[in-house]
């Protein structure tokens, strides 16, 4: 059973999103399902800090023996920071994807958007759990 911690938001594409105090700021990353489903993970091509993106709008990629697959912006927004360790050690993702394995940070243009993702009992039905 994955881990699906009920304070995030989630896309039907396994992105998480975690609300920080700042408000506008959201943290982004694969959930715990998505990194098992990969395996192990092996490289991690993020956006340069300052790049804007639309919601569902492609913002990298993420490599790991099996698959190479897409990373979808949750939000439409710019990225405010990028998670560089995962440059030098990203299987950090498949340790802890909801710590040190974040990806980016985005400040949201519309907040409204967050509305439209998933809460967390609706993902764990999505992912069948």
């Amino acid at each position: 059973m994955s881990n699906v911690p009920d304070e995030m938001l989630y896309t039907s594409e396994h992105e998480y999103v975690l609300k920080n105090d700042a408000g506008d700021i959201v943290q982004v990353g694969i959930t715990d399902y998505a990194q098992g489903e990969l395996g192990d993970v092996v490289f991690v091509s993020l956006p340069k800090v300052g790049e804007k993106f639309d919601t569902h709008e492609p913002f990298g990629t993420i490599e790991a023996v099996k698959a190479v697959s897409e990373l979808y912006s949750p939000v439409a927004g710019t990225v405010t920071e990028v998670n560089d360790s995962l440059d030098s050690d990203p299987a950090v993702v498949n340790r802890d994807p909801y710590g040190a394995g974040w990806m980016v940070k985005f400040r949201v243009a519309d907040d409204d958007e967050l509305h439209g993702l998933l809460d967390a009992s609706a993902y764990r039905k999505h992912i069948g759990e």
